[in-house]
């Protein structure tokens, strides 16, 4: 059976994740229902990253055995046809290798979370982006962010929920970007790992939320981290700001 893959773009307002579930939207629900559309039978899709409620992406990415020997073009085109009027999208599909694995075969996830500073309610932004009235110091959380860098244990930042084997993590990147935004400020975080832990993102960006509103110093970010200990943890932002925007692979699927 010929193997695709897909890059999926999706607004995750409306779903309660990626992941398939019995009585609640999800982003998989739909994109496997797209494909029975196209070919008869239930579908299963594996994705790079099991995005949760409210959580955005730009550039997921899945795959799917198929029947048929589909042109990758009209793959894409049929699916995105059969997906409205969701706030779904493929925006590259491509014919893989039969070991491709959208999630196993991943190198490296990247993450962008978009947070704006400004006392206006947000409105053309709404639901894409998590708002704070006051304005942050950047390089405050800049120095917080720097203990985060690096091989650790990420109990602190990491849901009770969690499902993974090991706490520890190495996180690659984490850099933060301030741009203008009208009567206020955009502060981006961009963060890289091979994976990451369940609510790990929300918890670094709502933990440096803090430390650039005064009520943490930078360096407690690093005893925070130290004590391993998730109650030592700042508050966990809100999911809409959060994105999937980069997945790497030994070989780009999309050219």
């Amino acid at each position: 059976m010929p193997r695709y893959a897909f890059r999926i773009e999706y607004d995750g307002g409306p779903f309660a994740g990626w992941q398939r579930q019995a009585d609640q939207p999800s982003v998989q629900g739909a994109v496997e229902a797209a494909l029975a559309r196209l070919e008869p039978g239930p579908h299963t899709i594996a994705a790079a990253g099991r995005t949760d409620a409210g959580v955005h992406a730009t550039a997921q990415v899945a795959h799917a055995d198929l029947r048929k020997d589909w042109d990758p073009f009209r793959l894409s085109e049929a699916l995105n046809f059969h997906l409205k009027p969701a706030p779904v999208a493929i925006s590259a599909c491509a014919r893989v290798a039969d070991d491709f694995h959208a999630r196993f075969s991943a190198l490296e996830r990247r993450y962008l979370f978009r947070l704006v500073a400004r006392r206006a309610p947000v409105v053309h932004d709404r639901g894409l982006v998590w708002q704070v009235q006051n304005p942050l110091d950047v390089a405050a959380m800049r120095a917080g962010a720097a203990h985060l860098l690096g091989r650790h244990d990420f109990t602190t930042f990491r849901s009770s929920l969690c499902q993974a084997a090991s706490p520890v993590k190495t996180l690659d990147e984490i850099r933060i970007e301030e741009i203008d935004y009208p009567s206020g400020r955009e502060i981006r975080f961009h963060l890289r790992a091979r994976s990451f832990l369940h609510n790990q993102v929300r918890s670094i960006v709502g933990t440096l939320e803090r430390v650039g509103a005064g009520s943490w110093a930078p360096d407690q970010v690093r005893m925070a981290l130290e004590a391993c200990d998730r109650a030592a943890c700042g508050p966990v932002c809100p999911p809409q700001g959060l994105y999937l925007n980069g997945v790497s692979y030994p070989e780009e699927p999309f050219g």
